[in-house]
């Protein structure tokens, strides 16, 4: 069984985290704006099993189930901030909802 060279999955993971990096600066919904977080937190996670897995130690697996973990947390939150800016702003778009703060 042939495995995937460290380098080239660890290139992976920063492909996806300069996609991530890119999304959350480019765009100006905020629910892709989680989303491209959701991106980045993944491609930390993978990082971490790839460096884990190079070493043949368990570290980046329990590592990636803490990052799981933050990820779950972090979307309830801020879907319950979307909702709630929704209610107040009846938009998603930030630079409108900056322009309306003054």
């Amino acid at each position: 069984m042939s495995q995937i060279p460290v380098h080239y999955a660890m290139l992976l993971a920063a492909i996806l985290f300069a996609i991530g990096l890119i999304g959350v600066l480019s765009r100006r919904n905020i629910i892709l704006m989680l989303m491209s977080v959701e991106i980045m937190l993944n491609a930390a996670g993978l990082a971490f099993i790839i460096a884990g897995s190079r070493w043949l130690q368990p570290d980046g697996q329990v590592m990636f189930i803490f990052i799981l973990a933050m990820a779950a947390a972090e979307v309830s939150v801020g879907l319950a901030l979307i909702v709630q800016m929704y209610q107040q702003h009846k938009t998603l778009d930030v630079n409108s909802i900056n322009k309306m703060k003054g």
